[in-house]
């Protein structure tokens, strides 16, 4: 795709499920998105479920009242008002994005239907995946028809890996993309390393082996199949950072093992987790991308994950990280066992690994966004996803 110029300033009203305070991968993305956006000289008004904030980095927020999802009480189900079209009309956006459309983006939907303005929409969770961890595997064919009677109104999809954009093809949906990765190099550093840190997530056990996981506590991570690689590394401690909705179930299936739950981490803190662990374990089939691996590997922390989704996009094996067959039920062990055992190795696996990751600044991933935007209101031709 050929763009001629980028418009100086544009209006972007933003409509996303999640957003601050709530901590994840969609929020991290959508964060450093408006900051670049705001810094470059546009303005976005970001339409999310109220979390109490009224602005991030200039960006105003209108937060809708939501009730909490029975099945993951974090999130929240804000169902657009007449409100919500009002602050549209005052401030006149160039155009709408919007971010897993479920219920407020719908509104968004509904609202660049009616006002004719060009709608972008982006897929960051693979919520048809996510059904069979909530015991709803049934309604996957039904899900995947709301998904593309949705994002079949936007003038561009995008999503966060190759692997997503051939599945939303493979689903016909149309106009689709790939949004590229992002990830803060400038915060993610391997010098957070600390013996200090290492005591904390390891219980006080600085010189043990040292297993990281970060991310949401929920089912669908898959976080219970990091027990066998415990049980087969006795000697080893994992630290889980995050929390979630299973987590109490956790507790107890990881009950009489070296597992320490830490909660939520943020700023040099969480970086100063990623830099001091040994390992990055992540079993999860459903990432759409995986930014926390991304986080990993800006920290020069080795990754051991599943070869799913969006995962091979960003790790390759035995260069940066180790990929393992999600249906070899030894497959994790023996990835994170030659990790530990190759001292030397794991250093040049730490050194590729925050290379990769130095590819992918936010300012380029937000760079990318824009010149979609502008192909978008210049209505040019959008290439087809391969």
């Amino acid at each position: 795709m050929v763009i001629l110029g980028i418009k100086n300033s544009m209006r972007i009203a933003l409509f996303t499920e999640t957003f601050l305070p709530k901590i994840d991968g969609i929020v991290t993305r959508l964060r450093h998105t408006v900051d670049h956006l705001q810094r470059n000289g546009d303005q976005v008004l970001v339409f999310s479920p109220d979390g109490g904030l009224r602005e991030h980095k200039g960006a105003k927020i209108h937060g809708v009242k939501g009730i909490p999802l029975p099945l993951y009480p974090e999130l929240k189900l804000a169902i657009p008002t007449p409100t919500v079209g009002k602050k549209l009309e005052q401030f006149q956006p160039d155009l709408i994005h919007v971010v897993n459309p479920a219920v407020l983006g719908i509104g968004g939907i509904y609202y660049a239907k009616t006002m004719n303005i060009p709608l972008v929409a982006s897929y960051h969770t693979h919520l048809p995946q996510y059904l069979h961890h909530y015991g709803l595997g049934s309604l996957e064919g039904l899900l995947w028809e709301l998904l593309k009677l949705g994002h079949n109104q936007a003038r561009l999809n995008l999503c966060t890996s190759t692997a997503m954009v051939n599945e939303l093809v493979t689903h016909d949906i149309e106009r689709v993309d790939l949004w590229q990765r992002g990830v803060d190099t400038e915060m993610f550093q391997p010098h957070l390393a600390s013996t200090k840190m290492r005591a904390r997530l390891s219980g006080g056990n600085p010189d043990s082996p040292l297993l990281l996981y970060v991310g949401r506590v929920s089912a669908e991570k898959q976080i219970d199949q990091i027990k066998p690689v415990l049980e087969a590394i006795p000697e080893a401690h994992l630290a889980i950072v995050g929390d979630g909705p299973h987590r109490e179930a956790l507790e107890s299936h990881f009950a009489g093992t070296q597992t320490h739950f830490i909660g939520y981490l943020q700023g040099l803190e969480l970086a100063s987790a990623f830099a001091s662990a040994d390992a990055f374990v992540f079993p999860s089939r459903t990432e759409t991308l995986g930014l926390v691996l991304l986080e990993a590997m800006a920290a020069g922390c080795p990754v051991v994950a599943a070869n799913s989704g969006g995962i091979p996009d960003i790790v390759t094996d035995g260069i940066n990280g180790y990929l393992f067959e999600p249906t070899d039920p030894d497959g994790a062990i023996t990835a994170t066992k030659r990790l530990l055992a190759a001292t030397e190795e794991r250093e040049q696996l730490r050194t590729n690994a925050r290379q990769e990751a130095e590819k992918w600044g936010w300012a380029a991933a937000t760079h990318q966004l824009r010149r979609y935007y502008e192909a978008v209101l210049q209505k040019e031709t959008l290439p087809k996803a391969s």
